[in-house]
């Protein structure tokens, strides 16, 4: 699956699948899929950046979304960054299980 460097991309994969499989163990769910793929992606710069990814990527796609029904730019923006800043707030858990995770690889 991974190299022996790791890899940000399965890391972050992993944090995505496990985080939405544990839901159901507020701050704990969280904090192991932080780990795991803090452990997959192999290092505490990498952990750090596949636990943000996902937010990233969410960001993304609500900013597109938003720019194709309302049409404004820098709405558009505005909302991206938004749901990015409240994504990156939920994640907070998940930060500190992916640099955990990062630090035992």
């Amino acid at each position: 699956m991974a190299n022996s460097e790791g890899s940000v991309f399965w890391g972050s994969f992993w944090m995505l699948v496990l985080s939405v499989l544990l839901f159901w163990l507020p701050g704990i769910g969280s904090l192991i899929a932080g780990a795991v793929g803090g452990k997959v992606a192999g290092g505490v710069g990498r952990a750090f950046v596949a636990s943000i990814l996902p937010s990233l990527i969410l960001a993304a796609a609500l900013a597109s979304l938003f720019h194709l029904i309302v049409g404004i730019a820098w709405l558009s923006f505005l909302a991206g960054f938004g749901a990015f800043m409240v994504a990156v707030a939920g994640a907070g858990f998940m930060v500190i299980g992916a640099l955990i995770g990062g630090l035992l690889a």
